[in-house]
Formats: structure tokens, sequence, C-alpha cells
């Protein structure tokens, strides 16, 4: 304040005491005061501890109030303020003149409001941020994996929720109710960067809320806070838990399946990341919580609408993997064989799903009549096995080092359907016999790699033979050739490559 005043009055060159105090809402002989001080006098005052206000302490969450809520009372915010803090002993009138102070200095009067991450406030707020990472080893296949993580402003626990499908707004509902579920309670605020889950669209900052998620987060009773589009500024980041997730949880690890992924992710939350002393606040973020945070949370009960048709019924497949419903049996897939699913029906439809992680793994339309067995042949496979027998037969094809090459290609340029992608160049191959090594050689030096473009190369081939040929009366070298030849293929109409 007093760096403003000398600032705007500028050694008597620029406004007038009464002006600077229209200016900045303070009195005039609040100015006349501070200008009347020399540099020695500033810095004696502004070092002297007693300027400190004991609501200094919570001004931040005052003015995260304040501007959630503009119209708020002094006596509202009091009674708020006491209970987070029972131990707060201020006047109604001290409490009264800071509130007034802050409506007219720094709520109505800033043209941006810098929203701060309430770091001191227990059980206020969440943050909440979706994250995906690709080519995630599950099962031997690249799987790029969906999530979402939770910190606690105050405590800094933190919960990851897992998808192996791109985030819907239902599954974005159901992961929060497993966050709430694992923290015990629930803040009274979340606060969301501007996804599509969310916000729908802003338009001059007015915001159009998902209805769906919006009607979640009010029976389950927290606001939802959206931070601006396109600006990271206006979102306080308590870490960054995404890359935190990323770098120290799944990265250089591999997976045999989705179970152990899962129970990888519940040991690495219980172990290291509750368990670590948190940098900022010095505490290890599991006992700050219990200890601080945790009588602070909103009770909390999942919503009716987190499972809107129903809750899944549990049911025992056999060793055979077949699960009974209705005198008729169903199949699951071969690794829930003598293990416990969810079942949900939908019109006339069946749906399997994974208890835990509520994970859709099969879909059969039901059948009539008692007694019979209605199976998915793919759920009687291991994809990993069926992989390595065409690698195998890729390696047969055109021998060790090319096969790696072109799996590499292939996997990385298709993962979702590496197997098939597979299949195919091993069908292409066995049709054309042989291959020319400097075909083969071609296709390893493509920057990406499909079964369809190994096919239209090939075909290109067997259609213009004579390209890669010399012409009669000019002798070529063998390097001469093969560059020809690299040339004639790069000149094939874009439909034939």
């Amino acid at each position: 304040m007093i760096h403003k005043i000398k600032s705007l009055y500028d050694n008597g060159k620029g406004l007038g005491k009464k002006a600077i105090a229209r200016e900045l809402h303070i009195s005039k002989n609040t100015v006349r005061k501070y200008l009347a001080m020399d540099e020695e006098a500033v810095s004696a005052y502004l070092s002297d501890p007693d300027r400190h206000k004991k609501l200094d302490d919570y001004r931040d969450y005052i003015v995260h109030m304040l501007v959630t809520f503009p119209n708020l009372s002094a006596v509202k915010v009091q009674r708020k303020l006491q209970e987070k803090y029972s131990n707060l002993a201020l006047s109604s009138r001290t409490i009264r003149r800071y509130v007034k102070q802050l409506k007219e200095t720094v709520v109505s009067k800033q043209e941006r409001i810098y929203q701060p991450v309430l770091d001191h406030v227990p059980g206020e707020q969440c943050q909440v941020d979706p994250g995906e990472l690709r080519g995630v080893l599950i099962n031997g296949l690249e799987t790029t994996l969906h999530f979402v993580v939770f910190v606690l402003s105050f405590s800094r626990l933190i919960y990851v929720a897992l998808s192996p499908k791109p985030i819907n707004t239902e599954r974005f509902i159901r992961m929060h109710d497993a966050a709430f579920r694992y923290f015990g309670g629930v803040t009274a605020e979340c606060v969301y960067d501007q996804t599509k889950l969310v916000v729908i669209k802003e338009e001059y900052r007015e915001l159009v809320i998902n209805t769906r998620f919006n009607e979640y987060a009010s029976h389950a009773g927290f606001r939802i806070h959206a931070c601006e589009g396109y600006d990271p500024e206006s979102k306080g980041k308590v870490e960054a838990g995404v890359k935190y997730v990323k770098g120290n949880a799944l990265y250089g690890e591999t997976f045999e399946n989705w179970s152990s992924l899962e129970s990888y992710m519940a040991n690495w939350l219980d172990t290291i990341a509750n368990q670590r002393v948190h940098a900022t606040t010095g505490e290890i973020p599991q006992t700050y919580y219990a200890l601080q945070e945790r009588v602070h949370m909103k009770s909390y009960l999942s919503p009716s609408l987190v499972h809107p048709t129903g809750q899944l019924l549990a049911r025992k497949a056999d060793k055979t993997g077949l699960i009974s419903f209705k005198a008729n049996k169903y199949s699951v897939p071969w690794a829930y064989q003598r293990g416990k699913v969810g079942i949900l029906v939908k019109g006339d439809q069946l749906y399997i799903h994974d208890l835990e992680s509520n994970q859709e793994l099969a879909v059969h339309t039901l059948t009539s009549g008692k007694g019979k067995i209605i199976k998915n042949t793919h759920h009687y496979r291991d994809p990993a096995v069926r992989i390595a027998k065409l690698e195998k037969d890729l390696v047969e094809q055109v021998g060790t080092t090319t096969a790696q090459k072109l799996g590499d290609l292939l996997k990385s340029s298709s993962p979702k359907i590496y197997k098939d992608q597979l299949a195919g160049v091993n069908a292409l191959f066995n049709a054309h016999k042989p291959i020319a090594q400097s075909m083969l050689d071609k296709l390893c030096q493509r920057p990406r790699l499909t079964a369809t473009q190994v096919r239209d190369y090939l075909q290109a081939y067997a259609d213009h033979p004579e390209r890669l040929k010399p012409k009669k009366d000019i002798p070529l070298s063998t390097g001469a050739l093969q560059c020809f030849a690299s040339l004639c293929l790069e000149e094939l109409p874009h439909e034939q490559l």
C-alpha cells in the first residue's frame, strides 16, 4: 500500500492526495501519513511485527469465500471460520472491518482474481486432474491408460482412479465415488480444468455445466469450481499430480493383466505416494490427513445415480469360465475362471463387469429356455499366446532381425490391433513368396507401418516388376539398381502405395 501511494504521488508530479485516496479507497489522512515517511521510516514500519493481523493467516480462505459468494456477510464469514478453527478468538468488529477491507481492496477492485490454493484449510478443497499415458505394457500389449488424479489441497492425500477406456461422464462419476470412499469423506469443493466431463462450454465466463455430473455433485454434496479455459494460472496447482503418477508410478513398469495393474496402483498409493514426506507441507500425507483433516471432511454415501440401472449382482464363474443366470450359462473371459464377477441386466442384454473396477468385461444377449450355454470364443483365448505364435511365424518367413523391426513398427503404429496386423502381414508375405530383401528393407525404413500399406507395396511390385529392371543398353551397378528401384517405388501412384 505504501509503495502504491508513493508511486501514484511521484514526488508531487503524479496524483494529488485526494485523488490517491479515492483511487485506493482509503482516507486522505492515511495518504498524508505515508507520504510524510522517508525511506528509513517506511522500512522500519514494514518490518514492525505488530503490523501482522491475526486474520492474515486466514486471508486466502476468506478471499476464496468472498470470490465464490460475493454477497457473503461478515457474520457468515465469522461462523464459517469458527467451524474450521474453533480456537479462533476475535471480535465481530475485527472480522467485520477485515472483511470490509478485503471486499474494497481485493475482491471488488481486482480486474482478475487468482484463486488461492486452500492448502491450510482442512476439508475444503480437492483438485482433480484427468490424464493418460500411452504405451503401457499390459499382457504384452501397448495400451493407452486413462486415469484421474485426486489430491486433497490441505493434506496432499492422493488417490488415482484407472480406466482402460476413454473416460465418459458415467465413468468419471464412478471415479469420484471411488476417490471419496478412499478418502472416507468429501470436500466442500472440487477444482477442475475445463474438461468436457465438467464444463460443456464457456462464453464470457458463463459456464454450461455437464448436467449429469452437476446432478452427481449436488447429491454428493460438493461445489464445482472450473478454472478459466486455456489459462493454467487461474488454477492453483497443489502439485503436478499427473506428472507424478506418470513418472513415479507408471514409467518403466509392465503388468501381466488389468488386475495386477490395479493391485500395483493400490500398493503404490498406500506405501509410496501417501507415505512420503511431502516437499511442501513437510508432513506424511496419510498421517497428516488422519490427524488434521479427516474430522473436517463431510460424510459421503454413494448416491444411487452412481449405478443408475441398479447395483451389480455377484456371480462366481466355474472352472470352465461360465456363470449361471436364470437357468442358462454365459461365458466370462478366461482370466476370471473360478473368480467372481458382477452382472447387470439392461433390456435383453446381460452385462458382465469386474467387481472392483466396474470395468465392462462382456455383453451377452439373454436367451430364453433353460440349460443353454452362450459362449464368446474370444473368452477362451489368451491374446499373448496368439501374438507369440504370430511373431514366431513372421520370424520363420523373413528372419529374426527383419521380423523384429517389422513387429516394432506394427506395434507402435497400431498398438490396439497389433495381433490382427501381425496376422495380416503373415498372410500377405505367404501369398507373395518369395519377398525380395530390398522390399523388406524398404518396409523397415518407413516411419510407421500397417498391414494395408504392406499389401499396397507388394501389389505395386507385382503389377510393375519391369520398373525394377534396368534397360538392356544401359548397364547398371548393383548399388545403382537398388537406388533406381527405390525411386520407382516412391514414384508409384498414391492409390497403389
